[in-house]
């Protein structure tokens, strides 16, 4: 971490160049979206740059990722990134009432189970009806994992906190139909990730 608190995530780099376009074809001409679990907060100010006319408010749980993002903010200088706010997604209400879509990379695996129950439930009182709710992040489908770099990785996750895991997709799929979401596209990804576009019904 540099003397300005920004903190960095390879991943960051590796991943942001091919969600970009996706979310440029999904995202609203306008209005505020909201990033679950922005992490280092790079994410936010890459995207807002390229995105001008959305407003990116991020968000995290704890204050050393706070920080970070508030410092590439920052560094960044942007107008359309809202200073972070702290929400963790078990927790009711929200401090975001209202947003045009919902952004959360790399959160799934990273949370336990019922946060996942949780990040739909809180979406779907926060989005308009045909509003997007985008994930990223590793898969199992039909109860396998689809690369035996994601079993390990699976492994690993569980070792840092038995609550963690890559989850089926089946289960997550599930979940958001619950609170009202459609699966309407799932787009395979580099490194054996994939992305989820969920829409409010």
């Amino acid at each position: 971490m540099t003397e300005d608190r920004r903190r960095f995530a390879p991943a960051t780099e590796r991943n942001r160049d091919f969600i970009l376009p996706i979310l440029r074809r999904l995202l609203p001409a306008a209005g505020t979206v909201l990033e679950i679990g922005s992490g280092t907060g790079e994410h936010a100010v890459y995207f807002a740059g390229h995105l001008p006319e959305l407003d990116w408010q991020p968000t995290e749980t704890d204050e050393p990722a706070l920080e970070s993002i508030a410092a590439w903010r920052a560094h960044a200088g942007l107008a359309n990134v809202a200073p972070p706010v702290r929400l963790d997604v078990r927790r009711r209400p929200w401090p975001v009432a209202h947003a045009v879509a919902v952004v959360a990379i790399n959160v799934v695996h990273y949370s336990p189970w019922s946060s996942t129950d949780a990040l739909f439930q809180g979406a779907a009182e926060i989005l308009p009806a045909g509003a997007v709710l985008y994930l990223y992040g590793p898969y199992r489908r039909g109860g396998r994992h689809t690369a035996p770099s994601n079993a390990a990785f699976d492994e690993w996750l569980r070792g840092v906190d038995p609550g963690f895991g890559v989850r089926d997709l089946e289960a997550v799929e599930a979940a958001a139909r619950a609170h009202g979401f459609g699966l309407e596209e799932v787009i395979d990804m580099p490194a054996n990730n994939l992305s989820l576009v969920f829409r409010r019904a």
